[in-house]
């Protein structure tokens, strides 16, 4: 008779990976006040002590599980060719990746504000920090090269209204976009603001 193996004990970067994997699951799964050491501990197959040996609280664990949820997706800004067809492929992966999160971090976000105050803007600060505009700053540096946008046009509000919009109907919805409202949000809004001037 086979005996069973004892599961393989993980150290550094895998076993910090495997709890933060375990929190972003418990957040999805049971929200944000289900999100306990214990509950992370158990879905991790690891105890509470291994997880206070990395962060202090459950404050500090939240924002590391906020940081690798968020991040866990992200990949290389697309490069089409062209300013249009950059930010169209961009909010097409994220209604493919993100869509299904919405509305569980809209519920997640009411609780959350509630109990500690923060915006999401403050989440997106604390979990992605400078890389939350990267990939879009890469599309449209590209777009002034390519003496498709103004640079002189693109103030903070202008750069991030096409992610804006897409977000805001996705909140709305709470049910990723059709590609006609994507290209509607670019076609419609963002590329009339930062096309140069016909001379």
């Amino acid at each position: 008779m086979d005996l069973e193996q004892p599961a393989k004990r993980r150290r550094g970067q895998e076993l910090e990976e495997a709890i933060l994997a375990a929190g972003w699951a418990q957040l999805m799964e049971g929200g944000y006040h289900a999100f306990t050491i214990d509950a992370v501990a158990e879905k991790a197959e690891t105890s509470r002590s291994v997880i206070y040996r990395r962060w202090p609280d459950r404050d500090a664990l939240m924002d590391a599980t906020l940081a690798y949820g968020l991040n866990k997706d992200r990949v290389e800004p697309p490069d089409t060719g062209s300013l249009r067809g950059d930010i169209i492929e961009s909010l097409k992966r994220s209604n493919l990746s993100r869509a299904g999160i919405a509305p569980l971090m809209s519920v997640f976000m009411g609780a959350y504000y509630a109990d500690s105050g923060r915006t999401f803007a403050d989440v997106r600060e604390r979990a992605l920090g400078q890389r939350a505009a990267g990939s879009l700053d890469v599309i449209l540096e590209r777009a002034i090269a390519r003496g498709e946008a103004d640079p002189a046009k693109l103030t903070p509000r202008v750069r991030s209204v096409a992610v804006d919009l897409y977000r805001h109907d996705l909140l709305m919805t709470a049910a990723p976009l059709p590609d006609e409202a994507i290209e509607a949000i670019v076609d419609e809004v963002f590329l009339p603001l930062v096309r140069p001037d016909a001379r």
